[in-house]
């Protein structure tokens, strides 16, 4: 049995030892010192390919925001910051996740940062210019790269196998999906020790929502940061600039599509924006995600003057823009 492999089931012949996997741009390295959902959801495959030229007068579908920043970072392990908003998005799992649970993982993986556990030293190989042996998981003839959101669960892992001659490097979670699709993987698992959280995203949806992701992950970094006097100026550059989506469902009267709106108490109405199209799947409303440009963006609110401004992403983290902070999406539409 290899050293960074999980015990496969009784039936299955005992994997050889992983090979190294190259880990690039460590940003942090720290020392620290299973069971699997029952089935790897479907690939996810929306209907995403669908041109917005013209938004004319939609009929309002009325829609209420989630909580708005995330919740205040925490160190476990003290030097490791947890990912806030994966944790409390593992944290809310139901005991038998559906596939819009795991969308809804999904799209909270697309920020901040994971961890990996790494065989030996990873700060001294780092130094020697050593290759860097990741933990998986093997079952069968499926590996999977398993990753972290802070340090009670990397703690859990090491409780779980014993093994304290470990290190974790911490990486943007952008990095490592990319190591997890490079190597051979069959996906990968998060918090694979923490019984209610753990989860298997599978290559194909990890694929999938990279290819429709923004390549910085700009929106969704901004919005999970915490917050500060420039958020909302960052957030309006980025309108102008990166993949933009609204969600299409049935107008209240069943006759015509409608984009999607958020509603306050006062009556003001804000057009729900998203930055990627699992936004929109995981606010669990049937809707279909549209793609936009800034400039298509600002067309739609400069044809609305009911529109008091936008709210971005709202499932949460979200933050909600009105038509003065919008000036520079506004003047694209000219």
């Amino acid at each position: 049995m290899a050293l960074f492999s999980r015990r496969p089931k009784k039936d299955a012949a005992p994997t050889p030892a992983a090979p190294a996997e190259p880990v690039e741009d460590a940003s942090a390295v720290a020392s620290v010192g299973d069971a699997l959902p029952d089935s790897v959801p479907d690939e996810y495959v929306p209907e995403v390919g669908i041109s917005v030229s013209t938004f004319g007068q939609p009929a309002p579908v009325k829609r209420r925001a989630a909580a708005a920043e995330a919740p205040t970072p925490t160190e476990t392990i003290p030097g490791l910051v947890d990912n806030a908003v994966l944790k409390a998005a593992l944290d809310a799992l139901p005991e038998k996740p559906k596939k819009l649970d795991v969308m809804n993982v999904m799209r909270q993986v697309l920020q901040g940062h994971l961890y990996v556990r790494v065989r030996g030293d990873a700060r001294s190989l780092l130094a020697a210019g050593e290759p860097l042996t990741l933990a998986v998981s093997t079952i069968g003839e499926n590996r999977f790269l398993l990753a972290f959101s802070g340090g009670a669960a990397l703690q859990a892992s090491i409780r779980a196998d014993g093994d304290s001659a470990t290190s974790a490097i911490s990486q943007p979670a952008v990095n490592i999906l990319r190591n997890a699709l490079s190597g051979p993987y069959s996906g990968m698992i998060l918090d694979h020790a923490v019984a209610g959280s753990r989860i298997v995203l599978p290559t194909p949806l990890i694929q999938k929502a990279l290819d429709e992701a923004d390549p910085e992950l700009t929106l969704k970094s901004l919005l999970s940061a915490p917050r500060h006097e420039l958020t909302a100026l960052d957030v309006v550059d980025a309108l102008t600039r990166v993949k933009l989506w609204v969600a299409g469902g049935n107008s209240e009267d069943g006759a015509r599509l409608g984009l999607a709106e958020s509603r306050t108490t006062d009556g003001q109405r804000r057009l729900e924006v998203f930055s990627h199209p699992l936004e929109v799947l995981a606010m669990r409303r049937g809707d279909r995600p549209l793609p936009l440009t800034g400039a298509q963006l600002g067309k739609a609110l400069t044809a609305d003057a009911g529109l008091t401004g936008i709210v971005v992403d709202p499932g949460g983290p979200w933050i909600a823009l009105d038509r003065v902070q919008l000036a520079p999406v506004l003047a694209l539409a000219d």
